[in-house]
């Protein structure tokens, strides 16, 4: 077997497509979130803590000055942004809310699907049935 057919065959097995539209939808997915996180909950946050753009929250650790916006200090020399980690960490807090939910509904759904009814057993074949017929004439 062939290197390019064994590949193939392992792309197109259905866990690899599963996985990959979930790759797929989970990166845009996590796109919305970061626009909620970014555009929605951050700037109330940020309302509550003063006004100020939370994520630009920093601690300049190479003496930089008082005030800069935290790319120039970040070009100045390294900085500790507590604000954007918080941001990130909200994000991810968010995101990981929102799938455990999903998980919890899918689950849900499981439990309440009644189980399928057996398969009725296939009807034998038609020699079984001939042979069958055969022994009971012979019976008699």
């Amino acid at each position: 077997m062939g290197m390019m057919q064994e590949f193939r065959e392992f792309a197109v097995k259905g866990n690899v497509m599963d996985l990959a539209v979930g790759v797929i939808i989970g990166g845009a997915f996590g796109k919305i979130v970061d626009s909620v996180v970014g555009d929605l909950i951050m700037p109330l946050v940020s309302k509550i803590f003063g006004g100020l753009d939370f994520s630009s929250y920093y601690v300049a650790l190479a003496g930089q000055a008082a005030g800069l916006p935290l790319a120039e200090a970040k070009k100045a020399g390294a900085v500790f942004a507590y604000g954007n980690f918080i941001t990130v960490a909200l994000n991810f807090v968010i995101l990981a809310f929102i799938i455990f939910m999903m998980v919890k509904q899918m689950n849900r759904l499981k439990k309440e699907a009644p189980p399928a009814a057996p398969a009725a057993p296939a009807a034998p074949a038609e020699d079984i049935v001939l042979l069958r017929e055969i022994r009971d004439s012979l019976k008699k």
